[in-house]
């Protein structure tokens, strides 16, 4: 009887063990739809820190246009309450801060991109930096503001990146181990010994 119950305690502790095992090492969720588009393949991923926050939710995608003039969403929104820190993804040097159709604006072009360079733009921001100014990954160069917004179902940054006249996905800026990082795990703590 005792190797039976040995034996069946023995199974759980192996069984659990797989399970831990399993949840650990599976990929993370998608941070974005399984037909987000992909990263741009000429966006070196030298970015950081995310605009706004550690992970932020992302509202809404980066949605190419298929003309220059066409539909789309020429940038990422993420989710940021009014008063939030805006940081800079990587190096660079301000290009611009300012108001823009009433909406405030700070726009980086990023430091070694090449001419012409990679240039982010984040809005509705109230700007701390002025143009000219050298920015290192990570400096808050404004707070998002309380209005300007066009996200409608809540709060949110529009981070925007672009060669040229070319607009890109931003979110290519990161790498993956910013971009698809998954909340920390926690290995259970096993309170039976498995019998010898």
């Amino acid at each position: 009887m005792r190797e039976n119950r040995s034996v069946r305690v023995g199974a759980r502790l192996i069984l659990l063990l797989i399970v831990t095992a399993t949840a650990l090492l599976a990929p993370p969720p998608p941070l974005f739809a399984a037909d987000a588009p992909p990263a741009d393949a000429d966006v070196p991923a030298m970015g950081r820190t995310w605009p706004v926050g550690l992970r932020p939710r992302v509202l809404r995608g980066w949605e190419p246009p298929a003309t220059v003039y066409g539909p789309g969403h020429r940038g990422v929104d993420l989710a940021a309450p009014a008063g939030t820190p805006v940081r800079a993804v990587t190096a660079g040097r301000v290009s611009f801060a300012g108001r823009v159709a009433g909406k405030g604006v700070v726009s980086v072009d990023l430091t070694g991109t090449g001419d012409p360079p990679l240039r982010t733009t984040y809005e509705p921001v109230t700007a701390t930096v002025e143009k000219g100014d050298e920015v290192e990954p990570g400096q808050v160069i404004g707070t998002v503001d309380a209005s300007g917004s066009h996200c409608t179902a809540a709060p949110c940054v529009h981070w925007g990146l672009r060669r040229g006249e070319v607009y890109l996905n931003p979110l290519s800026l990161l790498p993956p181990w910013l971009l698809h990082q998954g909340p920390s795990r926690l290995l259970p703590v096993l309170g039976t010994r498995l019998p010898l």
